[in-house]
């Protein structure tokens, strides 16, 4: 039989990069790190891992079974810190995750600290992950409430998605470009520059959005050398690598050599969904209506 012990030891071997690097991690010893993968390859009747003295390579089956596992594992240690949680008198956990554009502000952080004033019972477990890719995990229950930059293009039928803030746009540029001399531009002004970022085929929000606006300016975003979705788009900005139009709210988190630079006299806006399953636990039904309410009155 195949034990949980063996889950997480396939997952550190492929983490860490090799079996010694995995040993050393888990305290014991390469020999028998090696026979529990044996062995689980036995009961599994394939093989994972290809490998020679030096280095391995995970199987077809090998990919596979790591994606599984290590969401497997990931599904037991929240359901371990949420039993733990229960049994110490807490009413409940809610997963909250948001995409690396909307940054906890201090409006949605004033929020939340609102809310979990008024759920004492209640904790957050806070995580970001891409837009798209929430609306998955609270459709497969790995999470319960999504902040995400609208527009998305996946359609999952029991996720509701509500608007709850909009803010204007602007273009980050690097101090030494020279874009950073001005006060305002617009967006057709941008059509020579490259862009951190730009759109995933199969995703929407903030880089789908300005690519339409873009479009709508008679162009496409020119990739810039590097890119990024990312927090990290901003790195790249104050080495020069590029542009971004970004949402106001990341000038909260910008490194000082990243200048931003009003967009078409502040008319163009990106809006923050919240994402929630239509027929989601009470609890969590009733956190989420408290946090749209309370977003949305806030909005000036």
């Amino acid at each position: 039989m195949i034990s949980l012990k063996q889950f997480r030891y396939f997952v550190e071997i492929v983490e860490a990069g090799s079996y010694s690097r995995a040993a050393e991690k888990l305290y014991i010893a390469q020999s028998a790190l090696s026979r529990q993968i044996k062995e689980l390859e036995d009961e599994l009747r394939t093989q994972l891992l290809t490998r020679d003295a030096r280095q391995f390579e995970l199987t077809p089956a090998g990919h596979l079974f790591f994606e599984r596992a290590k969401r497997i594992l990931e599904e037991i240690d929240d359901t371990v810190v949420q039993a733990r949680h229960v049994g110490q008198g807490a009413q409940g956990v809610i997963r909250l995750q948001h995409s690396s554009s909307v940054i906890l502000t201090p409006q949605i952080t004033a929020a939340l600290a609102l809310l979990l004033g008024e759920f004492p019972g209640v904790t957050l477990d806070v995580s970001m992950l891409p837009s798209e890719n929430q609306t998955l995990e609270i459709e497969e229950g790995r999470a319960d409430i999504g902040l995400l930059r609208l527009p998305t293009l996946r359609r999952h039928p029991h996720i509701h998605v509500r608007q709850v803030t909009t803010e204007r746009l602007m273009v980050a540029v690097s101090r030494d470009s020279p874009l950073a001399a001005l006060d305002n531009v617009e967006l057709a002004q941008l059509s020579d520059q490259a862009f951190i970022s730009i759109p995933h085929k199969d995703r929407g929000g903030l880089s789908y959005l300005v690519a339409n606006l873009c479009l709508e300016q008679g162009f496409f975003p020119k990739p810039a050398r590097a890119l990024s979705r990312k927090s990290s788009q901003l790195n790249l900005i104050e080495a020069g690598l590029g542009i971004a139009i970004v949402p106001e709210c990341m000038r909260l988190t910008a490194p000082a050599g990243v200048r931003f630079i009003t967009l078409a006299q502040g008319s163009l806006t990106t809006s923050v969904g919240l994402a929630c399953r239509r027929e989601a636990d009470p609890l969590v039904a009733a956190f989420a209506d408290r946090l749209v309410h309370t977003l949305t009155e806030a909005i000036p």
